[in-house]
């Protein structure tokens, strides 16, 4: 790859050249237009903060939001998308490719287990949660479910609550908004009021295993339509 260095023709009032800029060991701003940064995200080998993408083009945040927005729409009806996850971005191939790309790199469809797919769908829409909010709504033990999630990427630890013994808070991250092919977690289909109104208030009641009117109940009524609206099918496989 060649990288095509053009020399500057000119610089505004007050704005410093590159001499200028080599003598205050300070680098030199750099035009911050959409097309470098789309190179910029496309050469990136992980997800980059809006605050890295200021400090590499020394450029105001606002800048850089701008930007940002401009090359989302540009994308849209493109074969890339702009992926959002909370003050992080990147470039991601669009769903409608997914076929495609899956059968070039030979790729399998996500396979989890039932109890996988109701965790999966518990954090999905009630993060950031503990593991004990997400057994008082399942019912049941979901230590195993948790740590297999967390090992395919599919949650993430966020962090610790403001609680006794300070459990993990888990969510999902970049590779769960790639996976289901969202570009940021508002593109998560809007839940049943019923059902929404129960998540929340079997999630913030009891201790684990007395979710509401116990398993049968809350697996039935809540969990289900949340694997439906993800597009998941369970397999036996772990």
């Amino acid at each position: 790859m060649t990288i095509d260095h053009e020399a500057g023709t000119g610089l505004g009032a007050g704005e410093a050249t590159p001499t200028d800029a080599a003598a205050t060991g300070q680098p030199a701003p750099i035009e911050l237009t959409e097309a470098a940064l789309e190179a910029l995200l496309f050469v990136a080998e992980r997800p980059l903060s809006r605050r890295e993408i200021a400090s590499l083009f020394i450029a105001d945040r606002a800048d850089v939001d701008a930007r940002l927005g401009d090359l989302e729409v540009s994308l849209r009806e493109r074969g890339i998308r702009l992926l959002t996850s909370g003050d992080r971005v990147e470039l991601v191939t669009s769903p409608e490719a997914g076929a495609a790309i899956a059968r070039y790199v030979g790729s399998d469809a996500i396979r989890l287990t039932p109890a996988s797919l109701e965790t999966l769908a518990i954090v999905a829409y009630r993060q950031p949660v503990t593991k004990s909010g997400v057994e008082r709504i399942r019912g049941v033990d979901s230590d195993y479910s948790l740590r297999s999630l967390v090992h395919r990427r599919l949650v993430v630890e966020l962090g610790r609550a403001d609680a006794p013994g300070r459990p993990i808070l888990y969510g999902t991250g970049f590779d769960f908004l790639e996976r289901f092919g969202l570009t940021s977690l508002d593109d998560l289909p809007a839940l049943d009021a019923d059902v929404a109104a129960r998540l929340a208030e079997e999630g913030s009641s009891g201790g684990p295993g007395t979710a509401g009117a116990g398993r049968g109940e809350s697996e039935g009524d809540a969990v289900d339509p949340l694997q439906e609206t993800l597009g998941l099918d369970g397999t036996d496989d772990a």
